[in-house]
């Protein structure tokens, strides 16, 4: 095969496609993949948990050690870890486009910036086919509890592309307690399409209305379903669950940059790790864990105050730290308890990962850029395939190919062996000119077939406003 790609015989994603099947043919020959993971008459449920800005080390069990996560580091121990987990994208409201459509997010023009700061114009075309719409053809019930930021109505919503149920915010983040972005704009917290205000912590009224939609899911035990419960912590304001205060003292205007402490964000991961624990504890109390895929992962890499290492980087960066992020799945029958892979898996490999599992595929008009991933998670290997990332802030680009990374920021140019040197230190650009140009090849063939609009906002604050937020930008 190796050949008929250098002869140009077949295109990337036809051998990508042929390679992934043969592996997990391969893989399910030997190790003998479950039924319902086989696509067969069960089809597994899945619960989708993703955490925002939550960086690659902030859980115990990835290396924490001024707090401890006892619950998704059980979880870790019940499933498979990944040390090579990637979101698509540095930033969140594009790695989220990827995650439901199963595809570069460069291929959407909402994809290449944060969808809310472009207008109602801007966001996820409800024709676009999606993880949820796709899965609703195999039968599921479909649920988002949490966030959504990928366009606002009345054009684009979670009802619109395929979920039977939202309850959740719209925007990209919310004050904890108040539930909105200023006190003039009201509470971004609707339940479907109509705006509603209650009263809560966040983190935990997610979970609260998780454990609603599991009570009702067993009711309906032959009808399989997705729950995506995205959680917007940690990702800033940085409260607590006892943080009232700093709540009423910012007065629900959540664009500040004094707030936050290490100790309160210790107490959001750990109010985030608890609520999943009393999601996870009702789902094995109404006896669906059995036969339900749970993943853990975040929507990019951590900020101010996350924990990266061993990385450099975070969130707006195209260094690991801005790219690698924890990955958990617990698969009823696939995974091996307590085992690791350093197999790279990608936040768009989801959706045909999922709907392989449930008889289903992705729709031939809308190809998937990702691959069944289910043997990295049963601990087999996948093909090497060429991964690509590019952001707009300081023109950076990034390819990863094997134990190799091509990376450009402002035109400096590198290439680093990430499993040698994981901070990026070391540029081998010139020790490996072939390995570096090819490399730089591929981004540049991969770039020509996504889309560029130079209207388009690589992110929602200007440069110097990302300074004050984040702190400098490291990469150059």
């Amino acid at each position: 095969m190796s050949n008929l790609l250098r002869n140009g015989l077949i295109s990337r994603r036809q051998a990508l496609t042929t390679i992934s099947a043969t592996a997990v043919g391969a893989m399910a020959a030997t190790h003998a993949l479950p039924a319902f993971a086989q696509g067969t008459s069960r089809k597994p449920n899945f619960l989708f948990i993703m955490a925002d800005d939550l960086g690659y080390a902030d859980l115990s069990c990835y290396g924490r050690r001024e707090y401890t996560t006892p619950v998704l580091d059980k979880l870790a121990t019940q499933g498979a870890r990944l040390t090579h987990g990637y979101a698509n994208s540095s930033i969140c409201s594009p790695t989220r486009f990827a995650l439901i459509t199963g595809r570069y997010q460069y291929r959407l023009r909402g994809g290449l910036d944060e969808p809310l700061r472009g207008g109602e114009d801007i966001g996820l075309d409800p024709s676009h086919p999606t993880l949820p719409s796709l899965l609703k053809k195999q039968g599921y019930h479909t649920a988002l509890v949490g966030k959504w930021h990928l366009g606002s109505l009345p054009k684009f919503g979670p009802l619109q592309s395929g979920y039977d149920e939202f309850w959740g915010n719209r925007g990209g983040a919310v004050d904890y307690f108040t539930h909105g972005t200023a006190p003039e704009n009201g509470p971004d917290l609707w339940d479907g399409d109509v705006q509603i205000d209650e009263a809560g912590y966040y983190t935990d009224m997610l979970a609260d209305r998780s454990l609603e939609y599991l009570d009702a899911r067993a009711k309906e035990a032959d009808k399989p379903w997705l729950l995506s419960l995205h959680f917007t912590a940690p990702h800033w304001p940085w409260e607590g669950p006892n943080d009232k205060a700093e709540s009423d003292r910012i007065n629900g205007n959540i664009q500040h940059y004094d707030g936050g402490s290490l100790a309160t964000y210790a107490e959001m991961v750990t109010a985030l790790d608890a609520a999943i624990g009393r999601v996870l504890e009702r789902l094995s109390s109404l006896g669906l864990d059995d036969n339900t895929v749970v993943v853990f992962t975040s929507d990019n890499g951590g900020e101010r105050f996350s924990e990266n290492w061993p990385f450099k980087g975070m969130k707006s960066e195209l260094l690991e730290g801005g790219l690698r992020v924890p990955l958990i799945v617990r698969w009823p029958g696939l995974t091996t308890p307590g085992s690791t892979s350093d197999t790279p898996v990608l936040s768009m490999d989801f959706l045909p990962t999922f709907l392989a599992a449930a008889g289903g595929a992705p729709d031939p008009a809308f190809p998937s850029d990702g691959i069944d991933a289910r043997a990295a998670f049963a601990g087999a290997s996948l093909p090497d395939r060429p991964l690509f990332w590019r952001f707009g802030l300081r023109e950076q680009k990034a390819a990863r190919l094997g134990r190799y990374k091509y990376l450009s920021i402002d035109g400096n140019e590198f290439l680093f062996d990430i499993i040698a040197d994981p901070q990026e230190r070391a540029n081998l650009k010139d020790r490996h000119p072939d390995i570096f140009a090819d490399l730089r090849s591929r981004h540049q063939q991969w770039d020509q077939d996504m889309l560029h609009d130079p209207t388009a906002r690589s992110y929602g604050f200007e440069p110097h406003q990302l300074a004050d937020h984040f702190g400098p930008v490291t990469g150059k």
